[in-house]
């Protein structure tokens, strides 16, 4: 080489030097503002994206930019950072000069001011960078970038600073941001299971599992849910609206009516239809122009009412003795049950209907036997007490072992007691057998006191409405136990021609034997028994002698005969 060139060359040495000093440091001051800039778009460090030949941002599924559920989002430092921190891209002054033309160029540029000491907080974030890019799963590596790129990225271009993750990404910070804020309102949190459309399922067992207290969002919940919940709607509105209709019939007085308790535990009563209302004319056609007039007379006139029998008013204060239990026990069963029985035919049935329904008595159980005698279902009603016109058919109960009595009206009107049932005995042959009085009509009166004082100790065997007395008594203890003594719907009364100091003490050891309360014993000495049963004004006095039937009746005392003993041979 001559040396001309020489010259030459050394003169443009210098020239060279300084070119690309200067070209080094204006790469760096533009690295230094991209550097800035991604350092000041945020609290968090984000890094930069990586870019290919031609400039262009390269994506890919092991990008740590991404917040998939798969890789979390890079840590932030939590000390506080200022604007002028310096982030070092990874686009730096290093990568260009790699790309230099060649190695002289490297031997000849003075070190980078960015190779200076870094500081204890570029130290820390050098290290977090450096766990980050030491975690799995690691990322392939991008291609060596170039002055091309570097000057892309440091250019003012605003695209080059956007955020590079996904669009859909931002959505799901979004919604996850506004669950978060949800969250803060406390909300009961209930599961609701999904229960296919096959299966069937009660109001009851749907109810417990969808509350219709929590309100669910409409568009969040399936079309099956929707259906179920509508139909949860329209069965709740069909419930209170039948609520409301029951509530509404509770109230009407027709609609109360209690049901009839069982017949094993019940108290039966069977009363015929002539002794509950008056069909003394009715038995006269019967009697005079036969069956057939009968019902058809029956038949034209079914919406007559009928007028009371005998029995009227024993029925009524039954019934109200029954209403005092079942408000004492609301699910009592020990109670009377009246049964209307009659050998009428079934087409008088309607009229007998239309007068228990106009009185409201509670009779639901009715035995129309056309014509035949009833007393064969006596038994199979479990009856206690029958109560007739007709004497003949209650002798063939009496004979059946069934407390029967037969039943006569008061000659003129009485007044009687409408909250408290009243029921008068007799007492031999009625409560009592008749041995006793075996003795006093065959030996007289001496020897019956002389056998009545031998025997004082000893009981009296029971007569036909023992019984009934005991069936009443039991029902006087449920409302003792309730301190209703007092109070108590039911007296009973023994009303007897005995004479208390020669043969009562007998009478009273019995009933105390038996286990039997009397509330009231009168016993009168051969007295009449009307002025004392007008005193006592009982709804029902049973006697085994017709005499004292008519003596009470002239008082106007509902009277029943029992057609039991020796006393009827002598009638």
């Amino acid at each position: 080489m001559s040396q001309t060139s020489l010259k030459q060359k050394k003169k443009n040495e210098p020239g060279m030097r300084y070119s690309k000093e200067s070209l080094d440091a204006d790469k760096r001051k533009d690295s230094d503002k991209s550097g800035a800039r991604l350092s000041t778009q945020g609290s968090q460090e984000l890094p930069v994206p990586n870019t290919d030949s031609r400039g262009y941002i390269v994506r890919n599924q092991w990008s740590r930019t991404s917040r998939s559920p798969s890789t979390g989002a890079p840590s932030v430092v939590d000390e506080p950072r200022s604007r002028n921190t310096v982030v070092k891209a990874p686009n730096s002054s290093a990568t260009s000069r790699t790309s230099s033309a060649s190695p002289s160029q490297h031997e000849t540029s003075p070190p980078p001011q960015a190779a200076e000491k870094p500081s204890v907080q570029q130290t820390q974030q050098t290290r977090l960078v450096t766990q980050m890019d030491s975690q799995p799963p690691t990322p392939p590596e991008p291609e060596p970038s170039t002055r091309r790129t570097s000057k892309m990225h440091a250019s003012n271009d605003p695209w080059t600073h956007r955020d590079t993750r996904d669009p859909r990404d931002t959505q799901l910070r979004e919604y996850a941001h506004s669950c978060d804020s949800r969250e803060l309102i406390p909300k009961p949190v209930r599961e609701y299971p999904r229960t296919p459309p096959t299966e069937w399922k009660s109001y009851v067992q749907r109810r417990l599992q969808y509350g219709t207290s929590v309100d669910i969002d409409q568009e969040c919940m399936s079309e099956v849910q929707q259906r179920q919940r509508q139909q949860m709607e329209e069965d709740e509105v069909d419930e209170a609206y039948w609520s409301s209709v029951s509530m509404l019939y509770e109230k009407i007085p027709s609609c109360a009516r209690p049901r009839p308790p069982k017949p094993k535990h019940a108290i039966t009563i069977a009363v015929s239809s002539r002794a509950l209302f008056n069909m003394v004319d009715d038995r006269k056609i019967y009697e005079e122009e036969g069956l057939e007039k009968y019902m058809e007379y029956q038949l034209t006139n079914e919406n007559v009412i009928l007028t009371p029998g005998p029995a009227f008013r024993f029925v009524k204060a039954l019934q109200h003795v029954n209403s005092r239990l079942r408000e004492l026990y609301p699910d009592e069963q020990d109670l009377f049950d009246i049964v209307l029985m009659t050998n009428n035919h079934a087409q008088v049935g309607v009229r007998l209907i239309n007068s228990v329904n106009h009185y409201g008595l509670l009779i639901d159980r009715f035995c129309l036997t056309g014509g035949k005698s009833p007393i064969g279902y006596l038994k199979a009603y479990l009856t206690n007490l029958y109560l007739s016109a007709d004497s003949e058919k209650v002798q063939e109960a009496i004979k059946e072992g069934i407390a029967s009595a037969t039943m006569f009206a008061g000659a003129k009107d009485m007044a009687y007691c409408d909250t408290q049932l009243r029921v008068a005995f007799d007492g031999d042959a009625v409560l009592f057998s008749d041995e006793s009085e075996h003795i006093a009509k065959e030996h007289g009166l001496d020897k019956f006191f002389q056998h009545e004082a031998l025997f004082e100790n000893k009981p009296l065997a029971q007569g036909p409405l023992k019984g009934f007395l005991e069936d009443l008594g039991k029902l006087q203890k449920k409302f003792y136990a309730k301190d209703e003594r007092l109070l108590c719907p039911i007296r009973t009364y023994l009303v007897t021609a005995r004479s208390a100091a020669s043969s009562g003490a007998r009478v009273l050891k019995t009933l105390r034997r038996w286990g039997l309360e009397i509330d009231e014993a009168l016993f009168l000495a051969g007295a009449p028994k009307g002025p004392i049963l007008v005193k006592i004004r009982p709804h029902i006095f049973f006697d085994d002698q017709m005499f004292h039937i008519e003596s009470a009746q002239k008082f106007g005392t509902i009277t029943a005969h029992v057609p039991y003993g020796i006393a009827q041979k002598r009638n």
